[in-house]
């Protein structure tokens, strides 16, 4: 797309859009390189594969949280390829399918998630709260939009260290409605920071609507009101939210200002496993938008460009269910962290009294072998 065609965020602007429901291209003079589309739909179809199975194993009580991004694939996937590896992710809940893309090993992904002795966390984060250095993915907070004020300064740093870098942020809608948020733009704004902020318009912010919460008719107007340019862009339309993104990576690094991205989704489960959703929303609207899923979608279109059938579809849902279920058995017979990783990572040099609690615990491990097991 070009720069100038959809980043105007006044009311009322229609979404960019690329394919349609059907999988057809919207415009008859545009092309869709193959395979960039199957990176896509390979990325996307990792996400729904690890996400349904995280959801069965929470019910089961193997783990304790999961939130998943179900429907919103496109969105996750679409921006996520889009960044240089240099670049920065700084998480909201529902970006971890970014990890993988970005090379984190599907080990440590689902170590994570047991929490267990080879995690690189030591089981100290909740499940889905992901962090991996190597791939310059932040492990995110639970706190709502906290997490841009902290891409706002990433984004800083890497400008008065003379770097090309862009710091992510990641949020959902409800997150517009934070007072960090607006910190976060005004701050970028001013400071010129390079900094995409990225919102996951999935409608719901857990059991409040997005017309409930705001007046605004897009969430994109909000970023005008700072300086920042804003796109809309159809969440679900996996081509489109690479290409929108492209435009504001394009944006951003040749002029040094933030941008923001609305991908306007929705939220086909529920906001975690800890929520029931049929307690507050109508869901003859969620079987409406099942209808639009972002990987039915997408595979339609590598349909029609030739590049997909059923039998390759087969093929990759089984090995990535049996990679997956591989990687669940191993984790799960690994043992839990170490009791003494609990002193670990802090200081460079243990104070006296971690110290003393160290060699308590010591004391009482000695005398009652069997406890470590048990912790």
């Amino acid at each position: 797309m070009r720069d100038s065609d959809h980043w105007d965020a006044a009311e009322g602007t229609p979404l960019y859009q690329v394919v349609g429901e059907d999988g057809a291209l919207l415009r008859a003079d545009d092309a869709v390189d193959p395979e960039l589309a199957l990176r896509l739909y390979r990325a996307m179809a990792t996400v729904r594969v690890v996400d349904e199975r995280m959801v069965t194993l929470q019910r089961q009580g193997r783990i304790s949280f999961y939130g998943a991004a179900t429907g919103q694939e496109a969105t996750v996937i679409g921006t996520g390829l889009a960044l240089e590896p240099t670049d920065w992710v700084v998480p909201a809940l529902r970006e971890g399918g970014i990890t993988l893309l970005r090379g984190m090993p599907l080990s440590t992904y689902v170590d994570q998630l047991f929490g267990n002795g080879t995690d690189v966390e030591k089981g100290r984060q909740m499940p889905c709260h992901y962090g991996h250095r190597d791939v310059r993915y932040v492990t995110l907070s639970s706190c709502i939009a906290n997490q841009l004020q902290h891409a706002v300064g990433i984004a800083l740093a890497a400008r008065l260290q003379g770097e090309t870098t862009v710091a992510a942020g990641y949020m959902g809608d409800g997150a517009t409605s934070e007072g960090d948020f607006h910190v976060a733009l005004e701050f970028a704004a001013q400071l010129r920071a390079p900094t995409l902020f990225v919102c996951q318009n999935n409608q719901w912010a857990i059991s409040t609507g997005s017309r409930q919460q705001s007046r605004a008719r897009t969430l994109a107007s909000k970023a005008k009101g700072y300086g920042v340019r804003g796109y809309r862009v159809d969440g679900n339309d996996a081509v489109a939210v690479y290409r929108v993104t492209q435009a504001a990576l394009q944006h951003i690094r040749q002029s040094g200002q933030p941008a923001f991205i609305e991908a306007l989704t929705y939220r086909i489960g529920a906001h975690s496993t800890s929520d029931d959703p049929t307690r507050y929303r109508d869901e003859r609207i969620t079987e409406a938008w099942k209808l639009r899923d972002p990987l039915i979608r997408l595979r339609a279109l590598l349909g029609r460009l030739g590049a997909w059938d059923d039998a390759a579809d087969a093929a990759l849902q089984a090995e990535l269910t049996e990679r997956l279920k591989a990687e669940v058995v191993r984790a799960e017979s690994t043992a839990p962290p170490a009791l003494a990783t609990l002193f670990e990572d802090v200081w460079a040099t243990p104070p006296w009294h971690l110290e003393r609690q160290r060699a308590a615990l010591e004391q009482h491990l000695s005398a009652h072998p069997g406890a470590a097991e048990n912790h």
